[in-house]
């Protein structure tokens, strides 16, 4: 074996995210200039994402000749319900889709809840076209009594009240039911309305307080009843560019701000909501996105928030949208790491519980329920995934380093197949770029405690956190590492990489 003993070690523990927003020079080793489809595992690293698939095999049946897009998705009594076209169906993971509501106005996005006023579950269903519909898991009712809001957009349950909210000819009031009855809109019962000062985008309960998001302002409803409501301002300098970006997530609720994505909880303990953002290092990803597009969802075990923003003309491939996840800092804060989610293009999307299990779904614009987080593919197609790490000096910008090998740190979920290439020098053409190099399973040739060992590659350890020794080519002042996962194998989560290298002249 050659001797190795004078080779300058360098190590990349990876964590920081996608940034953006500075140079290469300035990113740190470990974040990332391009991270596609790979999330920031809240146990350090990155790791591929999971695949999707049908969540049932059947297309949710269309109403007209032409191609619909599913409007709305969500888990009601283990169930899921989908909407497209004029029409409302439920349905399990196989067998039909069963027709619970028809004779729709075709309609935009929907907006659901469910609630127990009087120990049946039951869920009101909203889609800024119609009546608020009401169903039982057997009928669908409108809220039709005197009162009622006609074309809601917006729906929640907050002190035992349904609030509406979004309607066409009113779009900056709230009209709530009387307690304990959603279709009840008397006065004398505790039924009212409460306007506010601006277009609502948008409604939310949160920390005993009903949130009502406008296009440049935030309020919340205090109080529990009729008689002490009242509308206290949380910022007059920003609003929410669209309600189907609100999500709670890990105690705070998450949204789209025209800066960028915003908390509650920072929103209202500063004064200067300049210094509110969350999503700066990701910024150019959420300048002028299609925010009739919108759609979002919270995978609860992972912290993680997702955002889509595809465009109807948009190829599937080239759906884009951005995840966020919640990481505990060194200090014992937290912040937000991001990446890119590209090939994943829904209408609608939903996240919740069946059988106790979180699930997570989206609607389709072919017109089927996907289930995401299952999987090594994108419905049937190979998962693209990019990790490119930042180009960096290792110390010294002046210096040419000598590439001896790198030692790969990640934890294997079944078999591997990746590639990984080196980048010198911002990929100079004065400089010589070596070819790719393989990190898969079958060429792991070198097993510790296997006879067999060849010099160059080597796994120490089947399972837990495998190191991979890669010989590698090459020299130069900067170095920029890529990876790339495409092949429809298990997840990968890298961790980190050692690169060791002979120091060469000084420039």
């Amino acid at each position: 074996m050659p001797d190795t003993s004078l080779l300058s070690p360098y190590v990349a523990r990876l964590g920081g995210g996608l940034v953006l927003d500075k140079d290469t020079f300035s990113i740190p080793p470990g974040a990332a200039l391009q991270l596609q489809n790979f999330e920031p595992d809240i146990n350090g690293g990155y790791r591929r994402l999971n695949g999707f698939s049908k969540f049932n095999t059947n297309i949710v049946p269309q109403t007209s000749a032409s191609t619909e897009k599913i409007l709305g998705v969500h888990i009601y009594k283990d169930q899921v319900i989908a909407a497209r076209g004029e029409k409302v169906f439920k349905g399990g993971s196989t067998g039909s889709w069963t027709e619970i509501d028809t004779g729709r106005t075709s309609a935009g996005r929907y907006n659901f809840v469910n609630f127990n006023f009087d120990g049946t579950d039951k869920m009101i269903m909203v889609d800024g076209a119609n009546l608020a519909s009401v169903f039982n898991n057997t009928s669908v009712s409108d809220v039709s009594a005197s009162g009622r809001p006609a074309d809601p957009q917006f729906v929640e349950i907050f002190r035992s009240h349904a609030f509406y909210a979004g309607m066409s000819a009113s779009p900056q009031e709230l009209i709530f039911s009387v307690p304990f009855d959603e279709d009840d809109f008397s006065a004398a019962s505790g039924a009212g309305s409460i306007k506010v000062d601006g277009v609502i985008k948008g409604i939310k309960v949160f920390r005993e307080n009903l949130f009502v998001f406008c296009e440049d302002s935030i309020f919340k409803v205090t109080g529990s009843s009729l008689s002490d409501f009242a509308v206290v301002p949380v910022t007059r300098k920003i609003g929410c560019v669209d309600g189907f970006s609100i999500q709670e997530i890990s105690g705070d609720i998450v949204y789209l701000a025209p800066d960028g994505l915003r908390t509650i909880a920072g929103t209202e303990r500063i004064g200067d909501v300049e210094l509110g953002t969350i999503s700066k290092q990701v910024q150019p990803r959420l300048d002028n996105v299609p925010t009739d597009r919108i759609s979002s969802l919270v995978i609860r075990k992972k912290s993680q928030y997702r955002l889509f923003f595809p465009t109807d003309a948009q190829a599937v491939s080239a759906a884009s949208g951005v995840i966020g996840v919640i990481k505990a800092g060194v200090e014992g804060g937290v912040g937000w790491e991001y990446s890119d989610v590209i090939g994943v293009k829904p209408s609608c999307c939903a996240s919740g519980f069946i059988s106790g299990v979180e699930t997570i779904i989206h609607g389709s614009y072919d017109g089927y329920v996907q289930k995401q987080e299952t999987g090594n593919t994108f419905d049937g197609t190979n998962i693209q995934a990019i990790y490119q790490g930042p180009d960096f000096s290792m110390g010294d910008a002046g210096i040419r380093k000598m590439m001896q090998r790198i030692i790969w740190n990640y934890d294997n979920e079944g078999n591997v197949d990746a590639d990984f290439r080196i980048r010198y020098d911002f990929a100079s053409s004065d400089t010589p770029q070596p070819t790719q190099y393989s990190l898969t399973t079958g060429s792991a040739v070198a097993i510790f405690g296997n006879s067999s060992s060849t010099y160059g590659t080597a796994v120490y350890g089947s399972s837990g956190t495998p190191l991979v020794r890669q010989s590698i080519e090459g020299s130069g002042f900067t170095v920029s590492v890529r990876l790339d996962d495409k092949d429809g194998a298990d997840p990968i989560s890298i961790k980190g990489y050692q690169l060791e290298f002979t120091p060469g002249g000084r420039r």
